[in-house]
This record gives C-alpha cells, structure tokens and sequence, in this order.
C-alpha cells in the first residue's frame, strides 16, 4: 500500500467510528446504495425431492454459493409464493449472523435457487454501487465495527435486515468503485496465493513428520540394519533382532477406583493423553464431568489408556502422570519394562490405526468400539528398550524442529491474513488513492 498516495483533500465523514473520507466521496445509508432481502421461513412440509433449489446456510462457505446439502421446492408453490426469492447470478449473500462470515456470490448453477432463511441476499442498486464493491464493504472492517456496536451490550444471535437498514456504507462515484476493486481483486488474488502455498508447506511438514514417526517406530533409526519379515501384515519388513509381541504379552487390562483429588484427564485423536485436567472449551468433546470422581477410572505413569470408541482413529495415550479417566475408556498396566510412549507413537500410525479398525466391532464407523478381549490379540513391535528410547528422543528432537516450522508459517500467514484485511479497508475507506492505479 505504500506506494499510494492519500487523496488531495478529505473531509470528517461524521461518523466516529470511520473519521475522515475523500472530499468527493459519502456516507450513506446502507440501504440507499445496496437492496437486501433476507429468504423466506419455508417450512419442512414444502420440501420436495426435486424442483427449485432451497440454498442452505451451510451452502455458503467459499467464495461461490454451493447447493451441497440444499432441499427442493415445488415449481408451482414458488411461482405463487416466493418467486421473488429467487437469486440472479450478479447477487451476493451473506449469512444472518451477529458474527458475519464469508460473502457468497451466486454463479450459474446457483441461479435461480431460492436463499433459505438465515441469508440475506445483497444487490448493489444501479447506478450507486457495483457488486464488486458491494462485497469489499462487506468484508471490510467498517462492516465488521458496525456489527460490533450492535452487538455490545446485547445478546445478539441473529443479524437481518433491520440492522441492515441502520448501518451505513462509504459510497464513492462508480468509475472510482471500478479502480478500487480491480485493485483489491489483484492484491489479495496475490495474497491469497502466497498464503495457499504456505498452507500447502505446513501440510507437507506434517506429512513428513507422521512419515518420520511411522519410518522410526516401525523400521527403526538405522539405515543398514539388516531387515526381516515380521510376519505381521500391517509390520511388513522390521529390524532383525526386533521381536513381535501379543498385546496381552505387553500389558494386562486394569481396573483402579478413581479418587477426588486426581484430574481427569482427556484422550485426543490428535495429541495423545493430556498432561492435566482441561477446560470444557479444551476438550476435544463437549462433555460433562461426573460429579463423583470415585466412579472414573484411576491411571498411573506407564499405562496405555484408549477410548474404545475412538481407537480406530488414534484414540491412545501413554500416561505420564496420576489421574482418572472416562470410566468408557479401556486402561492397560505394562507386564513388562518398555517405554508405553513408544507403544502409543507405534498405535498412532497409519497403518495400525486400520488395523484397529479391523480388530473393532460395530455396524458403522460411529458405533466401532475396540474392546480389550479384542485387542489383547493385536500384535505389536517391540524393539530393545534402549532404541525405544533413542527412537522416541529422535521423534521429539524433530517434532520440535517441525512444530517450530509450522509456528513460523502459521505466524506469516496470520500477517498475510491482517494485511489483506487492512487493504481492502483502506481501499473502501479512501486512506489511498486508487484511481491511477496500474
């Protein structure tokens, strides 16, 4: 934006919350320079199989609007009652909420469907503002501080047409409109790309880390050691002085009364066992906390506990300090001296994560459970306790490494997210001048 100059001569616009505008330019009533209409409340008993399409909320996710999920109306009912309803391909929506998201624009195979309640659909009116810009006022921060103001104070759920209709919009002459959005088009289509590609770097960095682990604990640290077949399907080929051992042989399923002043803890298909009780806004699942921590289960440094429901996805964690758990969960007490850790890195592969699934029973995905009469018979690896350990350091000493990556990445993202937001603002609002821009 540095290379824009200001406007010659600007003006107090009288609003507090927007300050100075061109000279040349208002601020106007949002109704005064965009139509809106917010769908109708259709009821369940009009839905049809086929017919004019209902665009849902959940419709409106990227930049385009989606008939995913839509429901069907009868030509003739729509004909009759809300054929006004109907969307043209030059419309803009907007979901009816106090927490404004994505602006939606309606292309040709959305044309025609009618906004279901819950959209507002927006027309820019002819002659005082395009629907380019339209939706650069919308995504701009002066929408966002204007919802904001009705918003404090209030419980504000639902946001329509009549807080629509007290808001204002920065209007300025058409041909300007045309300048600032064509600049905007090309700076966050360039924005957009380097942020694509810097999501597509942090999804390669996790690849390559669950590659790290699954090459580590299954193949082990040394490229020459010599290999063996494990004779285990989902093993394949192993080290040759590695051994292969029931679950049952490893550790014996255990039962402990819980106690009051012990934290429970919480099992995530994503970061193992939790080291500590989390808030309920942490926890993975909204779910409430029995009153009497009598009836969880009590865990100990060393076991492996699992959620018989989740298994299938990753659902492990070795314990690394005294606790309670779900009484739903299943929890195991090692046999013998080996390092669970490395046990929980092993379950959370890929590969093992499908043959839990094979060891798990239910008719559907959400209804598996792995049971421990089941998964006693699971055959795992089990290599010297002292490479266990190496294996492990190594897995951590690189998963930092990555980590740090992915916080540099995510971090320049962020910048990229609020420069984009900022230039689309100072665009809308006149802080530069755009109408020589190239």
């Amino acid at each position: 934006m540095s290379r824009y100059k200001p406007y010659p001569t600007y003006k107090e616009s009288g609003a507090e919350w927007l300050g100075r505008i061109p000279e040349h330019w208002a601020l106007k009533p949002f109704k005064a320079c965009i139509d809106f209409q917010e769908g109708p409340g259709i009821m369940a008993a009009d839905f049809r199989e086929a017919g004019i399409p209902l665009l849902r909320v959940s419709g409106v996710q990227g930049r385009w609007a989606s008939l995913d999920g839509c429901n069907f109306l009868d030509p003739i009912k729509v004909a009759k009652k809300w054929s006004h309803f109907r969307l043209n391909i030059d419309d803009l929506l907007i979901s009816a909420s106090a927490s404004m998201g994505t602006v939606c624009e309606v292309a040709a195979d959305t044309e025609g469907a009618i906004a279901y309640t819950g959209l507002i659909r927006l027309r820019g009116r002819p002659g005082v503002m395009v629907k380019p810009y339209v939706r650069a006022q919308v995504v701009s921060s002066v929408f966002a501080i204007q919802i904001e103001f009705f918003k404090a104070g209030s419980t504000i759920q639902h946001f329509g047409p009549t807080h629509l209709s007290q808001m204002l919009v920065v209007c300025p002459p058409i041909d300007e409109q045309q300048s600032i959005t064509a600049y905007i088009d090309r700076e966050t289509a360039r924005i957009d790309a380097l942020v694509m590609k810097k999501n597509r770097f942090i999804e390669l960095l996790r690849e390559k880390r669950q590659a790290l682990i699954t090459h580590a604990v299954t193949k082990g640290l040394n490229p020459k050691v010599t290999m063996k077949n494990s004779g285990v399907g989902w093993l394949g080929e192993v080290p040759e002085h590695w051994e292969t051992k029931r679950v049952a042989a490893m550790f014996r399923e255990v039962i402990r009364p819980g106690q009051a002043d012990l934290p429970v803890l919480s099992i995530s298909i994503h970061s193992g066992i939790s080291d500590d009780e989390l808030s309920a806004e942490e926890r993975d699942r909204k779910v409430s906390l029995i009153e009497d921590r009598e009836k969880y289960k009590r865990v100990c440094p060393g076991d492996l506990a699992y959620n018989m429901m989740r298994a299938w996805q990753g659902g492990f964690g070795a314990v690394a300090v005294d606790g309670l758990v779900s009484p739903a969960y299943v929890v195991a007490e090692r046999r013998a001296e080996f390092c669970t850790e490395y046990v929980e890195l092993l379950l959370r592969t890929p590969m093992a994560i499908e043959e839990m699934r094979r060891f798990s029973r239910g008719i559907a995905d959400f209804r598996m459970r792995l049971y421990w009469e089941a998964f006693r018979d699971v055959v795992l690896l089990s290599p010297p306790v002292e490479e266990q350990q190496a294996i492990i350091e190594t897995i951590k000493r690189e998963g930092m490494r990555i980590d740090a990556l992915v916080s540099k990445t995510e971090c320049s993202i962020s910048l990229l997210k609020e420069r984009r937001s900022a230039l689309i603002t100072a665009a809308v609002t006149g802080q530069i001048d755009l109408r020589e821009a190239v």
